[in-house]
C-alpha cells in the first residue's frame, strides 16, 4: 500500500506512538483507532457467525440426522498438516457428542491415493457401513468420485476452502467460503478453519459451553501457518488465540512435537512452520499420515509422545532424503552451463523420494531464483511438483504446456504435474520458453518489500514490544522490514562460520549488532568508513541470561552517494 503522510501524522496524533510504527500500520490498512485496537486486541467475539456460510445449516441437520438414525460418519481429510489438524479438530469433537463406535477417519495414501477425495476412500466408506462421508480440506473438486459416492447411498459434507470448478459436486452440504454465492465475509480460511466453523455450529445446535471449540485453536493456528493462508481478519484471531493455547495449555500432539524439537521457548507461527508442520508433514511424505491425527487426538501425554517420536523419526528420513537430492540436483545445474542460464529449472532423476521433490525445488530456488520442477519416476510415469517465484503464475504457465503432461493440478505458487518420459524434453523448452516469455531478467532475484525506514536512534525496547504485539505474523501480516541508510561497519563484523556475518554497525553515535545467515559473500562491503544501506528485522538476543536488541541482516549495498 503507498505511503500516506497524512494518515500517518492522523495516526500517530490519535495512537500517541512512535511514526515509524504507525507508518507500518497504515500500510497495512489500519488508519484509524478501532481498526487499530481490533488489530493490537484481538478478540473471538469479533468471529463471524458460521451460520452466514452457505449451506451450513443443511450441513448440521445432516449430521443431527445421523445421530437421530445412528449412522456411521467417516471423516475424511488430506494427507497435510491443513487436513490432517481439521480430521483431528472433527473427529475429537464427534467423539464427545456422537457414540465414537459409530465414527472412524481415513487418510488416503500420497503416493497409492494421491491428493484428495479418493474411489478407495469411498469403497472403505461402503464395505465398512458408513452412510455418510465428511471431508476436510478437500472434495470441492471431487464431482465425479462423489456422485459415485451418491451411487453406494453414501452422502457426502464438503468443507473446503480451495477454488470451486464451475460444476460443483452434488453433495447434501458445501461449506467453502469461496463459492461464488458464499456470503460468508471472510474468504481466506484455511481448510482446518472450515472445520472449525462446523464445530462452532454444532456447538451452538448442541447447546454446547461455547467456550468448547476454543478447545482446538492450537490445531487451527497450526493449520493457518503451515497452509501459507492469509494472516490477516478472522485467520489473525484463530492464530492469536490458537498460539496462546498452544503455550498455555497445548494439545497433547503439539506439546510432543514441540519436546522432540528441542522448543524450550515461547511458540510462536515461525515454530508452528519450522518445527511441527515438518514432522507433521513427514508423516505422509515419507510414511502413512494417518498417524499424524493419531497424534493429535491422543487422549494422554504417553500416547502423543509414542506417536510424536514416530513423526520425528519420518522427518529425519525425510531431511535426509531432501539434504542428498538438494545436493544432486545442485551439482547437476552447477556442472551445466546449458542450465545455469535459464529462467526456470526442470531436473530429473529417477530415484529421487517422491515425498521431498516439493521442498527440494523450494530450495533450489534459494539459490536459484526461478520457476523450478523437480521430478521422479512413479511407475511407468513421471510425477512430480513445482514451485515458483513472487509474481510468477506457476500454474498459467504449466497449464500452457498441456500437450505435454498426462495431469496437473496446483495454484499460482505451487503445483503438481505427470508426464511420459518421451515428454520430458518437449516439456522442459516449453516450459523454459513459456517462463522466459513472462520473466524478464529483473525477475529472477528475490523481492523484499519495506515497510519503512528507521534511523538506529529510534530503535529501542519500547518500540520492538509495540512490534512484538503485531503478530502473529505471516502472510498479510509479515514481520516488519526496516532500512537504515548510511550504515558502517565499527570495525568488529566478522565471518562465522564460513558463511554468515556477525555484524558490528553504527550509525552517528548508536551502534548495533546483528547476524546475517549466508551473506558473506558480500562481506568486502562491509569496512569503516564505507558507508551501506542495510535492510533488517528488529529482533531479540538473549546470551547467558542478558536480552539485547539485534538487527537480523536481510539485505545490504553500499550507499548511494
Amino acid at each position: 500500500m503507498p505511503d500516506d503522510p497524512g494518515k500517518t501524522r492522523t495516526l500517530a496524533d490519535t495512537l500517541k506512538i512512535h511514526p515509524v510504527l504507525c507508518r507500518i500500520l497504515t500500510g497495512r490498512g489500519i488508519d484509524d483507532f478501532d481498526k487499530a485496537k481490533s488489530y493490537f486486541r484481538p478478540r473471538l467475539e469479533e468471529l463471524h457467525s458460521p451460520w452466514l456460510m452457505k449451506d451450513m445449516e443443511k450441513a448440521v441437520d445432516r449430521i443431527f440426522a445421523a445421530f437421530r438414525e445412528k449412522e456411521k460418519i467417516l471423516v475424511f481429510g488430506d494427507y497435510d498438516v491443513d487436513g490432517t489438524t481439521a480430521v483431528a479438530t472433527l473427529l475429537d469433537f464427534l467423539r464427545k457428542t456422537y457414540s465414537p463406535d459409530l465414527l472412524d477417519f481415513y487418510i488416503p495414501h500420497r503416493y497409492r491415493e494421491g491428493y484428495g477425495v479418493s474411489k478407495a476412500g469411498i469403497d472403505f466408506a461402503a464395505e465398512n457401513g458408513f452412510s455418510l462421508i465428511i471431508s476436510l480440506d478437500c472434495g470441492i473438486k471431487s464431482a465425479d468420485l462423489v456422485a459415485y459416492a451418491g451411487t453406494l447411498d453414501i452422502d457426502f459434507i464438503i468443507c473446503d476452502h480451495h477454488l470451486p470448478d464451475t460444476h460443483l459436486p452434488p453433495a447434501i452440504a458445501i461449506l467453502n467460503p469461496r463459492q461464488p454465492d458464499c456470503g460468508y465475509p471472510y474468504k481466506d480460511l484455511c481448510g482446518c478453519g472450515v472445520g472449525f466453523k462446523l464445530i462452532t455450529a454444532l456447538t451452538e445446535r448442541l447447546d454446547l459451553p461455547e467456550n468448547l471449540p476454543a478447545g482446538y485453536l492450537d490445531l487451527v493456528a497450526t493449520a493457518i501457518a503451515a497452509d501459507v493462508v492469509p494472516v490477516t481478519g478472522e485467520n489473525r484471531i484463530l492464530s492469536y488465540f490458537g498460539l496462546r493455547k498452544a503455550n498455555e495449555n497445548p494439545n497433547h500432539g503439539i506439546r510432543s512435537l514441540a519436546d522432540l524439537g528441542g522448543l524450550q521457548t515461547v511458540i510462536n507461527m515461525n515454530n508452528l512452520i519450522f518445527t511441527i508442520a515438518p514432522r507433521v508433514n513427514a508423516a505422509g511424505r515419507m510414511d502413512e499420515a494417518g498417524k499424524a491425527v493419531q497424534l493429535f487426538v491422543a487422549t494422554g501425554a504417553e500416547e502423543a509422545m509414542s506417536y510424536a517420536r514416530s513423526l520425528h523419526s519420518d522427518n529425519t528420513d525425510r531431511k535426509e532424503a531432501d539434504s542428498n537430492i538438494t545436493e544432486e540436483a545442485l551439482a547437476m545445474i552447477e556442472n551445466d552451463r546449458d542450465l545455469v542460464g535459464r529462467r526456470s529449472t526442470v531436473l530429473f532423476q529417477p530415484h529421487w523420494h517422491k515425498g521431498v521433490v516439493g521442498i527440494v525445488a523450494s530450495r533450489l530456488i534459494e539459490k536459484y531464483y526461478r520457476p523450478t520442477v523437480i521430478l521422479t519416476r512413479s511407475g511407468e510415469v513421471l510425477s512430480g511438483s513445482a514451485r515458483s517465484v513472487n509474481g510468477f503464475n506457476l500454474y498459467e504457465a504449466i497449464h500452457a504446456c498441456r500437450e505435454h503432461l498426462l495431469g496437473y493440478g496446483g495454484h499460482y505458487a505451487a503445483a503438481g504435474l505427470t508426464l511420459l518420459p518421451e515428454n520430458l524434453l518437449p516439456f522442459s523448452l516449453k516450459f523454459e520458453e513459456i517462463v522466459s516469455a513472462m520473466l524478464g531478467p529483473e525477475s529472477l532475484f528475490p523481492e523484499i518489500r519495506i515497510d519503512a525506514e528507521i534511523a538506529f536512534r529510534d530503535i529501542s525496547v519500547a518500540l520492538y514490544r509495540i512490534l512484538c504485539q503485531m503478530e502473529p505474523f505471516g502472510p498479510g501480516n509479515r514481520k516488519p522490514v526496516f532500512i537504515a541508510r548510511r550504515v558502517s561497519d565499527s570495525g568488529y563484523s566478522r565471518i562465522v562460520k564460513e558463511q554468515h556475518i556477525r555484524f558490528s554497525l553504527r550509525q552517528d553515535q548508536w551502534q548495533f549488532d546483528g547476524i546475517g545467515f549466508n551473506m558473506a559473500a558480500k562481506f568486502h562491503w562491509v569496512r569503516p568508513g564505507s558507508p551501506l544501506d542495510i535492510l533488517f528485522h528488529i529482533d531479540e538476543n538473549e546470551w547467558n541470561g542478558q536480552k539485547n536488541l539485534q538487527l537480523k541482516i536481510l539485505d545490504l549495498r553500499p550507499a548511494e552517494n
